[in-house]
């Protein structure tokens, strides 16, 4: 004990506020060095000291936000492509092509190579990345034009797609049933449509000029089969003033069906119909016409798979022929593309044309 301890003890026994001092133990002699120096000092969680906390950085987070920009603008700008990377089939599970809004420049681009079948029938074609029925044929803006305003010139569009889904989409014509919906849109007064009409629609045996496929898609349901109930489809309409302050509504529009022989074997072929129709939605005060109705002044098809032998009023796939594509061409020196948009239908027959005859097809 260290004299200034020992002079305090005397000083508090004499007060009475003391107790004997007690020398420490060894131990506790040797735990007290070991504090005092710093050594041995355990690493328990009661000695632990956390580290000071980094500073952040937020350049890693500019970093991750631009790239999923960057990411997200790719996807909206080309989701074809996209598709194309990650495995998709072709373009089944593509999102459709953008509408179409005016002719294009160039035939589409070739697509992966596939064969169609009953699961999916557009596999390997432009086709796949088209929309499916009305969703496909682009209705413009409407304009006053002629003799109606805006929002008759938007009724008149809209009666003209219905007439070209009530002609080319409707599930009942295309097994072969009459067109009544389609033919109730037409002006009952337009006589030699009219005789047109009662002809195609009522004869075993019609020419090229009273053929019912010049207006209306069908197939003979005990030897064709539709596969599924899609129709993939793509074009637009175009209006402008016609004579006597008509609205003169264009149509052009390509569809695609995909078909499977009625005996079930499984073979599947695309028949492509590529319509120019052009339509005249009259003034009643200058043309006798009905309400609702509109004038004929020209319509059009080309088509593959569809049929090179005489007119039997329906489409007649090639099954089982090694030269689909073509269809035993009789004309092997026209080669067409039957997804190629970008050149007009061919109108040198005229009213009811249905082309100069067959060619072959260069993909379909």
């Amino acid at each position: 004990m260290s004299d200034e301890e020992w002079e305090r003890f005397l000083r508090d026994a004499e007060a009475g506020a003391g107790s004997a001092p007690v020398e420490p133990s060894a131990r506790a002699r040797e735990t007290e060095r070991r504090l005092r120096d710093g050594a041995g000092r355990p690493e328990g969680w009661r000695t632990y000291t956390p580290a000071a906390p980094r500073p952040r950085s937020r350049t890693g987070w500019y970093v991750t936000g631009f790239v999923a920009a960057v990411a997200l603008l790719v996807v909206a700008l080309f989701p074809q492509r996209i598709t194309g990377w990650f495995g998709g089939d072709a373009g089944r599970d593509a999102a459709p092509l953008a509408a179409e809004t005016g002719r294009p420049q160039e035939a589409p681009g070739a697509e992966p190579d596939g064969r169609a079948t009953l699961a999916e029938p557009f596999r390997g074609t432009p086709a796949a990345r088209w929309a499916d029925g009305a969703a496909g044929i682009t209705v413009p803006e409407a304009k006053a034009t002629g003799w109606m305003d805006a929002a008759r010139v938007e009724q008149a569009l809209a009666r003209s797609r219905d007439f070209l889904v009530a002609a080319g989409l409707d599930p009942r014509v295309l097994r072969g049933a009459r067109p009544t919906r389609a033919i109730a849109l037409l002006n009952p007064h337009q006589k030699d449509v009219q005789q047109y009409l009662r002809t195609a629609l009522s004869t075993r045996t019609p020419t090229p000029d009273t053929d019912p496929l010049l207006l209306f898609s069908r197939f003979q349901p005990e030897r064709t089969r539709l596969v599924g109930d899609v129709v993939k489809t793509r074009g637009r309409l175009t209006h402008r003033e016609g004579k006597r302050g008509a609205v003169e509504v264009t149509a052009d529009v390509t569809f695609v069906y995909p078909v499977t022989p009625a005996d079930g074997e499984g073979e599947v072929i695309r028949t492509i119909a590529r319509r120019q129709i052009v339509m005249s939605w009259d003034d009643p005060e200058k043309v006798l016409t009905e309400p609702g109705t509109m004038t004929l002044l020209s319509y059009a098809l080309d088509m593959t798979n569809g049929g090179c032998d005489a007119p039997t009023g329906y489409f007649v796939p090639p099954f089982g022929r090694a030269t689909a594509d073509g269809e035993g061409a009789a004309d092997a020196s026209r080669r067409v593309d039957p997804y190629d948009r970008s050149e007009p239908v061919d109108l040198s027959g005229g009213t009811g044309t249905a082309g100069d005859g067959c060619a072959t097809a260069t993909r379909s």
